[in-house]
């Protein structure tokens, strides 16, 4: 990888991360086509650039974060599910990680189902999260470790299904988003030290670039992605998604196989 691959993929996780699209999809599908070797600091470069977009949260909502403790308790609630999954099914989820396929029909499928959330969940206007609701929004956030579903998609549908308004069922999924992306963040390092490897000067200067350009794209990401969902739902978003899993898959089939990441 070098420093223009490190970049786009920064933007293109700045830009994803929060919309209902797989920000780890599209860097999948990125890497694949730029062809970028299949090796660990890959992985673990689209796992920790992450951080530097959902750190981007911490900034714009950081009133948000200096409420009463029942609101870490809810965010921590909602956190325990992904906690346990990851740790159960690691190993699969990083299999998972290397198959563009996986990732054009999970954006397929996905799309489809963005098609209907409006016409199920659209006219519920919630604010207030329970610790049932937080928990329940966290095992839809679940779904999100197969690339290609999204997590931000997963947990905003999640919270729609529990009766919350676009909006805060949006703003929820990007307050868990911060414990989620740390402890992903976290374990991936310590897998990536425990195996014996250690980053270079090189990769040290990608991970902080890619952080950097994430963290910026992102906070113009969330506000625009705000306003739009509130006035005009998930629509365009299932479309989008249909359209690019329909793209890779005849890729894939019909001109070139897609690479593995």
């Amino acid at each position: 990888m070098n420093t223009f691959q490190a970049l786009v993929l920064a933007i293109i996780e700045g830009i994803t991360e929060f919309l209902p699209v797989s920000s780890t999809g599209h860097m999948i599908i990125a890497s694949s086509f730029f062809g970028i070797e299949h090796e660990e600091f890959t992985k673990l470069f689209t796992i920790v650039i992450q951080l530097g977009a959902i750190l981007s949260v911490l900034v714009l909502y950081f009133k948000r974060f200096l409420q009463t403790l029942d609101f870490y308790f809810k965010l921590l609630v909602a956190f325990i599910p992904a906690v346990v999954l990851g740790l159960i099914f690691s190993k699969k989820i990083d299999a998972l990680l290397e198959n563009p396929v996986t990732v054009a029909v999970s954006l397929l499928l996905g799309g489809i189902l963005l098609l209907k959330v409006d016409d199920w969940f659209g006219q519920a206007q919630e604010t207030e999260i329970s610790y049932a609701k937080g928990f329940k929004i966290g095992l839809f956030q679940c779904l999100a470790m197969i690339p290609g579903v999204s997590r931000s998609g997963a947990s905003i549908v999640g919270g729609m299904s529990q009766k919350l308004s676009r909006t805060a069922a949006a703003e929820f999924s990007f307050f868990l988003a911060v414990p989620t992306m740390l402890g992903a963040t976290a374990k991936k390092c310590y897998d990536y030290y425990k195996d014996g490897l250690v980053l270079t000067g090189e990769q040290t200067q990608l991970l902080i670039i890619g952080n950097v350009v994430a963290f910026i794209v992102a906070m113009l990401a969330i506000k625009t992605f705000i306003g739009y969902l509130s006035k005009h739902g998930f629509k365009v978003f299932g479309y989008y998604r249909i359209a690019v899993g329909l793209i890779l898959l005849a890729i894939h089939f019909l001109v070139h196989p897609l690479s593995v990441l």
